[in-house]
């Protein structure tokens, strides 16, 4: 693929395979209930790499959903194209894409038993008999349900029957393996059990896995890459460290884990740009003359008895979550900084006087 003189990319006979599932320019807009256009993908262009373990993520109706529904085929873009290496997807009907779908609500057939939901597609597919039990049998044993063929999906768990959801997504060998939500139905403490086995069944196949998600903690555990979607396109895409510990903006911040914002005036001193948090003075980057707004961590944050190079605070709430303190630190100013403590912990007194220490490199200075 190249570009032509706006950017866009297109097939070209001499173009080089890129290893990537490629959306460029991607625009689609719906009509609300009540008669308004409202964009839920405004010019999207996103390079995924195949082999990737890659996560969409952000609120209700930021247009992750509506882009993964465009890679499958179940949704028309109104602009934009969609690429698999250099197969144009954007043509092509649901049924020739190289990519399957796992959705929320699994979408088993109910009359039929583990193994023939397993290989309804390679029947469709017309495959010999032989070559079908051959690869159901390998699917089952990749998701761990060699012993459960036999059954219905009603005397399955939500765990195993999310797990046949997915064997028969990956008995017909898709390029890529687009998963919506499909975590959501089940407990906390399953939920995290299938997000190993996710990250050990992408592993072991290879297959590009392109994940939707609301849950931040799921997209930082199993995701390569993340995107995070805002107003219906990427606000910031990198590795979970990246994203985590330099967000670009405050909804990236506030959307990734738990951060305390504070605005401060920068002020220009012996050369260099700096803020003042608790009366206590840091370099930023960022222009001197401006009011910016930065982002600190609570983990970061160290919390102790009151001493010099420290500052002075009021500890004005004290939980404990067993793994951790969480605390709430007012400075003198009033403003109010969480903090989570790990173990072993300070001896503390809530309304007793404290002693805060922040690291130079725990401050991001983000946009709002």
């Amino acid at each position: 693929m190249i570009t032509d003189a706006k950017g866009r990319y297109f097939v070209s006979q001499k173009a080089d395979r890129r290893k990537e599932l490629l959306v460029n320019q991607a625009c689609k807009t719906f009509t609300s209930a009540e008669g308004e256009p409202v964009k839920a993908l405004d010019d999207v262009t996103l390079s995924i790499r195949l082999g990737e373990f890659f996560v969409m993520l952000g609120p209700s109706g930021c247009g992750k959903t509506t882009l993964l529904r465009s890679i499958a085929g179940l949704e028309h873009l109104d602009s934009g194209e969609i690429y698999l290496q250099d197969m144009a997807l954007s043509g092509l009907p649901p049924h020739r894409r190289p990519v399957n779908t796992v959705f929320q609500s699994y979408a088993l057939f109910p009359h039929l038993s583990v193994w023939e939901n397993v290989a309804f597609g390679l029947k469709m597919d017309k495959l010999p008999k032989d070559k079908i039990a051959e690869r159901v049998s390998e699917m089952l044993a990749l998701v761990q349900l060699s012993d459960v063929g036999g059954r219905k999906p009603s005397q399955l768990s939500g765990g195993q029957q999310q797990r046949v959801a997915l064997a028969r997504a990956l008995a017909k060998s898709p390029q890529v393996l687009l998963l919506d939500e499909p975590l959501s139905a089940l407990d906390l403490k399953l939920r995290r059990g299938m997000q190993g086995e996710l990250k050990r069944i992408q592993h072991q196949t290879g297959i590009t896995f392109v994940f939707v998600t609301h849950d931040q903690e799921e997209a930082l555990s199993l995701g390569d890459r993340i995107a995070v979607f805002e107003n219906g396109r990427p606000a910031q895409v990198g590795t979970p460290e990246e994203i985590y510990r330099h967000p670009v903006n405050r909804f990236v911040a506030d959307f990734i884990g738990d951060t305390n914002f504070i605005t401060a005036d920068v002020e220009s001193e012996a050369g260099k740009s700096r803020i003042a948090i608790g009366g206590q003075r840091f370099d930023v980057e960022a222009p001197a003359g401006q009011t910016v707004t930065v982002a600190i961590r609570p983990e970061n944050i160290a919390v102790g008895a009151p001493g010099p190079g420290k500052i002075d605070g009021k500890l004005a709430e004290l939980t404990y979550m067993g793994t951790d303190l969480r605390c709430s630190v007012e400075l003198p100013d009033g403003q109010a900084l969480r903090v989570r403590i790990s173990p072993p912990f300070p001896q503390l007194t809530p309304g007793g006087p404290v002693g805060i220490g922040i690291p130079a490199d725990a401050i991001a200075v983000v946009a709002d």
